[in-house]
């Protein structure tokens, strides 16, 4: 990437005194440039150099004063900016660390500079966000390119690509902030077994020897992966001979006392106390026969030797000593290790140990059973004196720590003979992670078994409500305004109008809501809550709603819509009581709605919107905006600030989906006060405004041609509730329809089998034995052409994942007399239009 700038180079020498001023100055104000867009020192740095170098040559040229042409291009090669970037591969630039591959984007993703470690791995003919990569890493790429546009930083991700992991991070730099510096982090897998291998063979594992220990790690069938020198020279005599592949047991010998000798020194050499660490659990194989116990999978094992005569809290001075000594190497080892006497008092522990147990790094408690909750203390106490006190063997116990009573913990034990006042070795590995991942995963399991319960229970609960709001119908048809139970009747059809409101509310939690987008005003939707939203937000915060004029009609959910400004609601109520000190809080929460053009979104220069017209939603709160470390995390689910029991952390992700279902854009961002400082939160949701096509203008028609239906027409009603069975029956017989019902699939395609004629076929959805499409899909092979109207209270797209076939309808349950007459006419119309 080498740019040129010409300068003319004249002969005399203050010609060339001043030509050189005028290079010094350019190169000046080029560092300056460079660095203004990246904001990086060592790029300026390089410039500098490219400077210095440039000034030593014309020097030397005034000093030879050799003759020059009439004109000379002194080129400033720009590669002096490259330079500077590659050598600051080593270091820290941003977030990444020591060989990252780095890359500089502009506004329109277009790669302007990056080092060699970015060429090597991806190549230069895509920049990043527009990079290939595997398992959604593109689609990782480009959520993490809005967020630091819009944020500044990025919240640091991991993706895959050319068969390696990296840890990704993106900010914005330059003093305009119209660059975007990438980093590339490659993420090494740690080996554990590799890496205590490593320490054993290195400085750590003579630092063990030096204290007269001989370390060696064993793999589960008992061969040697590594040892250090001592255990080596010991063994073998030769310090420096390999011990890997070996049998561990093949160097020992026991004699008639059961003491523990290497087999090359015999009884001549001094006993030795084994210590076995086993480095994980045992995992239980698959029984090979049936009817036999699992057999146990012995892991990998550290061994140490130790002469028998030192030992933990000796009472000479050699032993206290090199007591002193063991115990600061046991102190550098990862795995958590403690050390008890015979009575079961603790005598050390190491910091991985403290970790694990929860305690401060000073802090260890009397006893083993400290650590454990109440019920397992008894417990804790008899194995640490059973191990104490009985023959040298290795276990380990399930128990729960007192700083995670609902996690159970495997702690090792393992009886030490010859160590002095050390009688049990203890050993608890530290399961932070494992335990945050296992909550996740059981957390997800949990949601999603509650959105099936949930989900099922509303399906069943639509039916029964069908039947009510039905009969209310068929009964204010015998009524009139004025008779005594015309206003009884009524308050019961508008109480289980509430109930399927929150049947649709289970619905949605568990996805399985029946979407029915509209083409609406915002207005409207605000008006129908607005009431709610008073009595939702107390007398101590006040609700104002501005509207713009001229706004452009939206097509989505009314409902879903109405839930999205509850949702803001509920969260600015919160924010104004927490930064207020209490419910007794005031506030203001404001709903604002904004006519926005094409032109608007072209001058907010966004990368996000698209450029048209939109209906925008503002809502604003006065409880002290959101905090700039989370910002960039409210909208992902479960994440939430509030204390623990009074946030699910699903309200504004339930947001996010929604807008972005409805074809929509929602933005945070925080109202700053007089003092300069956050004053609340503010959100912005933009809709598109709805132009109707051709589709739903043929569908207008049809509707209106449907109101004016009066042919008549044969219909199968397949129902397996009788409830529900006997109001569609009703509702449709009274509008001229002639109507037989079957009770289930099987019933309903006999009948169509047998000969009979019908215009159109009414089925629900699940049903006993044959279901709803598969009576449907059987049907079509009879009478290819028959409309098929499927009443449900699912979603539709479920039933279309289903099954998808031409001339097939949807109607959610619970209707009204009214609404599944309206429909039927409008299939029949349709049915007509088409034949």
């Amino acid at each position: 990437m080498n740019r040129s700038l010409k300068i003319p180079h004249e002969t005399s020498r203050a010609r060339q005194v001043i030509e050189l001023a005028a290079l010094a100055a350019a190169l000046v104000a080029s560092g300056g440039l460079i660095y203004w867009v990246s904001g990086m020192p060592l790029v300026a740095l390089g410039f500098a150099c490219g400077l210095a170098a440039m000034m030593l040559a014309a020097a030397m040229a005034m000093r030879a004063q050799r003759p020059a042409a009439d004109v000379q291009d002194v080129l400033i090669d720009w590669s002096v900016t490259l330079a500077a970037i590659e050598s600051t591969s080593g270091a820290v630039v941003g977030k990444a660390k020591a060989g990252a591959a780095i890359a500089i984007t502009d506004r329109a993703n277009r790669l302007v500079c990056a080092n060699p470690g970015f060429e090597q791995a991806f190549g230069s003919r895509h920049a990043p966000p527009r990079m290939v990569l595997d398992g959604g890493g593109s689609e990782a790429l480009a959520v993490m390119a809005r967020e630091a546009w819009r944020d500044g930083e990025a919240t640091v991700r991991e993706v895959e690509g050319d068969g390696h992991r990296w840890r990704v991070g993106a900010r914005r730099a330059g003093r305009a902030d119209e660059y975007m510096i990438w980093s590339f982090a490659p993420i090494e897998e740690v080996d554990t077994l590799a890496d205590m291998a490593a320490w054993l063979r290195g400085p750590f594992g003579s630092m063990f020897g030096e204290a007269g220990l001989c370390l060696a790690l064993v793999g589960p069938e008992g061969t040697i992966l590594a040892a250090n020198r001592e255990l080596a020279a010991r063994a073998c005599g030769d310090g420096l001979a390999t011990l890997a592949g070996q049998e561990f047991a093949e160097l020992l010998r026991s004699d008639d006392r059961d003491r523990i000798h290497f087999a090359r020194e015999g009884r001549q050499g001094s006993p030795q106390t084994l210590w076995q660490v086993p480095l994980s659990a045992p995992v239980a194989e698959p029984a090979p026969i049936e009817g036999t116990a699992p057999a146990a999978v012995q892991p990998a094992s550290l061994m140490l030797l130790v002469d028998a005569g030192m030992g933990l809290g000796g009472t000479g001075g050699d032993a206290k000593g090199q007591a002193g000594q063991l115990e600061a190497l046991l102190e550098q080892l990862p795995l958590g290790l403690a050390m008890t006497d015979r009575d079961g008092r603790f005598l050390f522990a190491n910091p991985a140990f403290r970790r694990a147990a929860g305690l401060d790094a000073h802090s260890l408690p009397p006893y083993p059973s400290d650590l454990v909750i109440s019920r397992d203390k008894t417990a804790m106490s008899d194995a640490v004196r059973r191990y104490a006190q009985g023959p040298a063997s290795s276990g380990d116990i399930a128990v729960r720590l007192s700083v995670e009573p609902d996690e159970p913990a495997s702690l090792g034990l393992a009886g030490v003979r010859g160590m002095g006042e050390a009688a049990v070795l203890l050993s608890l590995a530290d399961t932070t992670e494992e335990t945050r991942l296992r909550r996740q995963v059981a957390q997800a399991t949990k949601m999603q078994a509650v959105g099936q319960l949930a989900g099922g229970v509303a399906h069943d609960f639509n039916n029964v409500l069908t039947a009510i709001i039905g009969y209310c119908d068929l009964m204010l048809l015998r009524h009139t305004p004025g008779d005594s139970d015309y206003d009884d009747i009524q308050q019961i059809k508008a109480n289980s109008n509430r109930a399927a409101s929150l049947t649709r509310q289970l619905l949605a939690f568990s996805r399985q809501q029946t979407l029915q987008p509209e083409v609406l005003q915002l207005p409207d939707v605000m008006s129908e809550v607005t009431q709610m939203l008073k009595r939702l937000l107390g007398a101590k915060i006040t609700l104002e709603v501005r509207h713009d004029r001229n706004l452009g009609a939206v097509r989505a959910d009314p409902r879903q819509l109405e839930q999205v400004i509850m949702n803001l609601a509920v969260n600015a109520r919160d924010a104004i009581q927490t930064s207020g000190g209490g419910e007794g809080a005031s506030g203001t929460l404001t709903f604002t709605t904004r006519r926005v053009e094409a032109g608007d979104i072209r001058r907010m220069g966004s990368e996000i919107i698209p450029a048209g017209d939109y209906t925008a939603l503002i809502a604003e709160d006065t409880g002290g905006g959101i905090a700039p470390a989370v910002i960039g995390k409210i909208f992902e689910p479960f994440f939430t600030t509030k204390d623990l029991g009074k946030g699910t952390g699903l309200g504004l992700s339930t947001v996010y989906g929604i807008v972005k279902q409805s074809g929509g854009f929602i933005f945070a961002s925080n109202v700053q006060g007089a003092n300069g400082r956050p004053a609340g939160a503010r959100f912005t949701i933009y809709l598109p405004v709805h132009e109707a096509s051709e589709e739903e203008l043929k569908k207008v028609e049809v509707k209106e041609e449907a109101r004016n239906w009066a042919g008549g027409g044969r219909i199968l009603l397949v129902e397996d509730e009788d409830m529900v069975r006997a109001v569609a029956e009703r509702a449709l017989t009274r509008q001229g329809y002639e109507v037989t019902t079957a009770s289930d699939g099987d019933e309903g395609l006999e009948l169509v089998r047998d000969g009979e004629q019908f215009d159109m076929v009414v089925t629900d959805v699940v049903m006993p034995a044959m279901d709803g499409p598969a009576m449907a899909l059987a049907i079509r092979e009879v009478a290819p052409d028959l409309p098929i109207l499927f009443m449900s209270g699912y979603a539709e797209a479920q039933l279309r994942d289903q099954i998808d076939i031409v001339a097939m309808h949807f109607i959610p349950k619970p209707f009204s007399v009214q609404q599944i007459a309206d429909k039927v006419a409008e299939v029949l119309t349709a049915s007509s239009r088409r034949g």
